[in-house]
């Protein structure tokens, strides 16, 4: 971690959307005397306008202005912070060269990237770097996959305390959720299924629940891809798959493999979505299936992004996301049989107005971690654990429950 640095943390790409939102939360939430931190972009004109449109609380953050394809405007941003956070995606296409700089300057990062070919490319490239330099790169710190990836940790933790064992097999269900998708998350979804339709050895790395797991993981056991709907026995309820499962799942097996396999070499883990019909649940599998399809091919996929789809910058409105909610529900059974429910909830809406606050309390929380785990390529269970359970039901309107 850089040290002497000025502020707490960076927030690279603040005139984004979820970096808007961020900023909005942070200028209401926290004065400069409880976290020093700034806003970065290459843009200047775009940030005085981002302050401008704040209001005069606003008026003093500090501005640092990088661009993500200059390293030497990078490494002077990093000089400056104990974290970066970054919200400029895709991160595919915009994110390889800050995770560059910071595994090599030793300053801690994190992100809300779902793109999980994208994770695995920066480990191969970047993992050993970060190691050597004391970096802690943790990725996806919003809705995907800190809900998932802490929600199985608390699983666990409750499942210890109860039977003293751990749970072999955990489901995570989609039980309801409120809000919209924004441009950017829109645009690194179609970009990845960009590549992966003209790239059949990134289709088999997409297919591998244990991508993310590093060379040498003994997990091999077959996991649920919940890629068409079914009956779901221990819900009792119809599935329909869950777009974010491709990268929840990934991560949490990261997880498990970094914490030296402490759920067991066998275990499943699977997310999904609760319908209240067969019939809703094949529509929705249905429709998801036409939009990959759709995505998939050039012609269709420029009509999509031309008239359909929502253009970066774009999302839901303030309002939509005050409105928004989530609630993920959780059941493990252990080896010996016993069988817990957890849920997970949050008050806004999940991809933005949750998320913001999801990835602006981790990066508070990051930059004052005293951890022995240095460098190298973290999730977010794997380095913060159940401390950051704690903060985000605290701060960030998360609950972690067990279930009656």
């Amino acid at each position: 971690m850089t040290e002497n640095t000025q502020f707490d943390f960076v927030l690279f790409g603040a005139t984004s959307f979820v970096g808007k939102i961020i900023c909005e939360y942070m200028v209401n939430t926290y004065s400069e005397d409880e976290v020093k931190w700034a806003i970065a972009g290459r843009s200047k004109s775009k940030i005085s306008e981002l302050k401008s449109e704040l209001g005069s609380k606003a008026s003093d953050i500090p501005e640092i202005i990088a661009d993500s394809n200059d390293e030497t405007s990078l490494q002077s941003l990093c000089a400056q912070t104990k974290v970066v956070v970054s919200t400029v995606g895709p991160y595919a296409l915009y994110g390889e060269a800050l995770v560059k700089v910071c595994a090599e300057t030793g300053t801690d990062y994190c992100d809300l990237t779902g793109e999980a070919h994208w994770i695995g490319a920066m480990i191969k490239k970047y993992h050993t770097t970060a190691q050597a330099s004391g970096a802690r790169i943790v990725n996806s710190c919003g809705f995907d996959s800190i809900p998932s990836d802490l929600g199985v940790l608390f699983l666990q933790e409750k499942s210890q305390e109860a039977f003293k064992e751990d749970c072999y097999r955990i489901k995570m269900r989609v039980k309801a959720a409120n809000g919209g998708f924004s441009g950017g998350t829109v645009a690194s979804l179609i970009n990845v299924v960009k590549e992966a339709s003209s790239n059949p050895g990134l289709r088999r790395e997409l297919s591998n629940p244990y991508a993310l797991c590093g060379d040498g993981h003994p997990f091999f056991v077959r996991q649920a891809s919940n890629n068409s709907p079914k009956f779901d026995s221990d819900f009792k309820r119809w599935i329909a798959p869950f777009v974010m499962a491709a990268i929840n799942t990934r991560i949490v097996h990261r997880t498990n493999a970094l914490l030296d396999a402490r759920f067991g070499n066998n275990f499943q883990y699977d997310e999904a979505m609760l319908m209240k019909s067969k019939r809703a649940a094949k529509m929705t599998g249905l429709v998801m299936g036409l939009f990959m399809l759709g995505a998939s091919m050039k012609p269709t996929r420029a009509l999509m992004e031309r008239f359909f789809l929502p253009k970066p910058g774009q999302g839901p409105s303030k309002e939509e996301q005050e409105k928004g909610f989530f609630n993920l529900q959780f059941f493990g059974e252990t080896a010996s049989g016993k069988q817990i429910r957890t849920k997970v909830t949050g008050d806004r809406d999940p991809g933005y107005g949750s998320t913001a606050k999801m990835l602006a309390e981790t990066a508070i929380f990051f930059a004052n971690l005293e951890s022995e785990k240095t460098g190298g390529f973290w999730t977010p269970a794997s380095l913060f654990g159940m401390d950051l359970v704690s903060r985000l039901e605290d701060k960030a309107g998360l609950k972690f429950e067990v279930m009656q």
